[in-house]
C-alpha cells in the first residue's frame, strides 16, 4: 500500500546541512509500513497515488522515550512532601522509602492489576506523538516480581499501538533482606532472574544502577559479564549522586547509553564517546530532586557524546508522564539548544535503544513513524509548556 503526505515542513532530523534537517514545502512518500522518499517533489511513477494534505503543519520523526519505569504500583506522594520538608533522596532510601517503597507496591499486585495501573501513564504519554518507550523493570527485587514486571511490559505492547523495549533492572537496589549483602543478592537473584528472563524472551537489555545507594561498579561488572554471555546490550543509571566510574565501566561493556551523569567527569564523556554510548538526560530527577548540580552538558559537546533526553517515568523522583516538558526542561535547566532537545528525544533515543537504523528520523528505508504537529516551528515543541500540539501519529501507509 502507497501513500502520500503533502504540505509539510519537515524536520526529518537528518544531517543535510540545514537546521533539524528542514525540509520546506514538502512531501513524504510511505510504502506499507516504511518511508519510501523524502523530498520536495513527487516521483513520476507515484502520480497516481493517494495524496493527504497537511497544510503546512510541521512533520518530524515520531518521538522516543528512552528511559522509564513505567510499570509500578502505588505512587510516593508522601516523598515528595518529605523531600519539600528538606529530607533528601539518600535519606528518604535510607530510611526504607525510595526504590524499596514501590518494591513492597509492585509487588502488591497481580500482572492484570500493574497492566490497569500502567496503561493510563502509558496513554499520556503516547497522546504526545510517542511511537516508542523503553520500560524497566527493577521494582521486583525478587525473581517472579521481576519477571511479572517484564511480563506487564510486553503485554502493554499488545494493548496500544507503541513499540516497547525492555530492561532488566534487577540490580536496582538491595532489598532490606539483603542488607549488607548486596554481593549475595547479584549472586542469588540479579544473576539467576536475569537468566530466567532471558530464558522467557523478556529482555531487549540490561540496565543496573551504579551509586553508594544502590551497587558498587564491581557488582555491576558481575551483571554486565552475565548479559554479555547472554548475547544482550547493557546501559547504566551513573553518575546520577556521585562520582563512581559507572559511566567509564558502561563504555567498556560498549553500553548503549549512560543515563543522568550529574556527576560524569572528562575521563568518563572521553571512554562514552570513543565507545559510542549515548548521555541519557533526565531533567525530570534533577527537577523533582531540587538537584543544583546539572549534567556537564558542555563536556559532552566537546567529547563528542551524543546526547539523548527521556522522562525517567518512575513514582518517586520523576513522576513526569510528558516527553514534550521534558524536552522543555532539557532546554531550560540543563540548556540544550531545542535542536538539540529534539533530536534527543527522537534520532538520539532510538541510538540509545540501539534502533537508529529503523528510527528516529524521516529518511528512506526508515519505519514510516512520523508525528504531525499543529505548528510552524520545532522550537514549538520545546516553547510550550503543558501544551500538547499533536495533530496526529502516523504509523504506517
Amino acid at each position: 500500500m502507497r501513500k502520500i503526505l503533502s504540505g509539510l515542513r519537515i524536520a526529518t532530523l537528518e544531517d543535510i546541512g540545514a537546521p533539524y534537517g528542514l525540509i520546506e514545502d514538502g512531501v513524504i512518500g510511505v510504502k506499507d509500513d516504511r518511508i519510501a522518499w523524502v523530498g520536495k517533489d513527487v516521483p513520476a511513477d507515484w502520480n497516481h497515488v493517494e495524496i493527504e494534505n497537511f497544510g503546512g503543519r510541521l512533520a518530524t520523526p515520531a518521538l522516543v522515550d528512552c528511559h522509564t519505569h513505567l510499570v509500578f504500583g502505588g505512587n510516593r506522594a508522601r516523598e515528595f512532601e518529605m523531600r519539600l520538608e528538606g529530607a533528601t533522596y539518600e535519606e528518604i532510601a535510607r530510611a526504607g522509602g525510595g526504590i524499596v517503597s514501590s518494591v513492597k507496591s509492585t509487588n502488591a499486585l497481580s500482572e492484570d492489576e500493574l497492566v490497569a495501573q500502567s496503561l493510563p501513564r502509558l496513554d499520556t504519554l503516547l497522546a504526545e506523538g510517542i511511537s516508542t518507550i523503553e520500560i524497566k523493570s527493577g521494582y521486583g527485587l525478587n525473581i517472579e516480581a521481576e519477571l511479572k514486571m517484564l511480563r506487564v511490559a510486553r503485554r502493554l505492547a499488545t494493548l496500544r499501538p507503541v513499540r516497547i523495549k525492555t530492561s532488566y533492572l534487577g540490580a536496582h537496589a538491595v532489598p532490606p533482606e539483603y542488607n549488607g549483602r548486596a554481593d549475595d543478592y547479584i549472586a542469588e537473584v540479579a544473576l539467576p532472574g536475569l537468566e530466567a528472563a532471558h530464558a522467557e524472551g523478556l529482555v531487549d537489555a540490561v540496565d543496573g544502577f551504579c551509586e553508594g545507594i544502590a551497587f558498587s561498579p564491581a557488582q555491576i561488572a558481575r551483571v554486565f559479564d552475565k548479559a554479555k554471555s547472554l548475547g544482550l546490550p547493557v546501559k547504566l543509571h551513573a553518575e546520577q549522586l556521585s562520582n563512581l566510574g559507572g559511566a567509564k565501566l558502561a563504555a567498556s561493556y560498549g553500553a548503549l547509553s549512560a543515563d543522568h551523569l550529574e556527576y560524569l567527569d572528562a575521563e568518563g564523556a572521553n571512554a562514552m564517546a570513543e565507545a559510542g554510548t549515548v548521555a541519557v538526560l533526565l531533567p525530570g530527577a534533577f527537577y523533582a530532586l531540587r538537584e543544583e548540580r546539572a549534567p556537564p552538558v558542555k563536556l559532552l559537546r566537546e567529547a563528542g557524546v551524543r546526547i539523548a533526553v527521556a522522562t525517567d517515568c518512575n513514582p518517586g523522583t520523576s513522576p513526569l508522564t510528558s516527553l514534550l516538558l521534558t524536552m522543555n526542561m532539557a532546554c531550560t535547566l540543563f540548556r540544550l539548544t531545542v535542536e538539540e532537545a529534539l533530536a534527543g528525544a527522537t534520532r538520539e533515543a532510538a541510538r540509545a535503544l540501539g534502533l537508529h537504523k529503523d528510527i528516529g528520523t524521516i529518511a528512506p528505508g526508515k519505519r514510516a513513524e512520523i508525528a504531525i504537529w499543529n505548528a510552524e516551528q520545532p522550537a514549538e515543541l520545546c516553547y510550550r509548556i503543558g501544551f500538547n500540539p499533536l495533530h496526529q501519529l502516523f504509523l504506517k501507509a
